[in-house]
């Protein structure tokens, strides 16, 4: 990597070891002449009312770190976007499929990625786009998932599935998720979907409670367009990306899924690869 001059910082508040490990870092950073803007959370841990919003932390960063979770890493992933800059994931406690490397390994890790010498992997976005008649009225970039969920009041809902010019089906469920490969782990993953290794080039529909147990995970390549038509009650669908933005869908509505043309440069552990991840978190091979 060029030389190092700006580094963004995301934080998930209120971790016990984000105290101690937040300022030391800044301190850190600040030593090797390295300039650092955070969002709000990590202003509080560093007594300070300088933050900014997220979206505005990664603008013109050579790099991000993130302090927390996974869902901390998939909010700073959307506020990256199209940009190309790499992103160091720190796991502050809990399962983190995605925030692999502890807090033990921050600095050592960190000054293998100044000097350029991180592991790097590519986790490709999925675009969503919702169509109401011929206009788009939203569109979306997803890190992990698209879901089509029923809203609180809702029994079950139809949602007809198409890849390419094929239909799949109507289902009947409580929901459904289109998932990347990296967020097979997640949601998809609870739902029963399978375990997609990163750079297998697919997307995954797996049904939510399914109301005809035959419906199951599907895997098509990543080259399809899916579309998903909701065929529910005005506002009796809602549609989440990545677990944390979203909207009520309309009847007729029209969400269009397909591989984005952006992809996240997620900074890896170099010794832990992706098999080392699933027995740690899922912990595999235990008695």
């Amino acid at each position: 990597m060029p030389t190092t001059k700006l580094v963004g910082i995301f934080s998930k508040p209120s971790v016990p070891a984000a105290v101690a490990l937040v300022p030391e870092l800044a301190a850190w950073l600040t030593a090797k002449g390295i300039e650092i803007r955070y969002d709000r959370e990590t202003a509080e841990y560093l007594g300070r009312a300088d933050g900014v919003s997220r979206p505005e932390v990664p603008e013109g960063c050579d790099l991000v770190i993130v302090l927390g979770g996974d869902g901390t890493l998939l909010a700073a992933a959307r506020a990256i976007g199209s940009r190309n800059t790499p992103l160091f994931p720190v796991n502050l406690g809990g399962l983190g499929f995605l925030t692999a490397i502890t807090v033990d390994e921050v600095f050592p890790e960190l000054e293998r990625a100044l000097v350029g010498e991180h592991r790097v992997g590519k986790r490709k976005f999925l675009h969503a786009e919702i169509r109401r008649g011929e206009e788009p009225v939203a569109h979306y970039e997803a890190l992990n998932d698209v879901v089509f969920a029923k809203a609180s009041l809702a029994r079950v809902i139809d949602l007809e599935a198409w890849v390419d010019q094929n239909l799949v089906c109507t289902y009947k469920a409580d929901g459904l998720i289109v998932s990347t490969p990296t967020g097979s782990t997640a949601y998809s993953l609870s739902a029963g979907g399978p375990i997609i290794f990163p750079s297998v080039a697919a997307l995954c529909l797996t049904p939510i409670c399914p109301h005809m147990l035959t419906n199951r995970p599907v895997i098509v390549p990543d080259t399809s367009v899916i579309r998903i038509v909701c065929r529910a009650d005005d506002e009796s669908a809602f549609l989440t990306v990545d677990g944390q933005v979203g909207e009520p869908l309309r009847k007729d509505d029209v969400v269009i899924c397909q591989s984005s043309n952006y992809a996240l440069n997620l900074i890896r552990p170099p010794r832990m690869m992706f098999f080392d991840v699933l027995r740690e978190k899922l912990k595999w091979g235990e008695r």
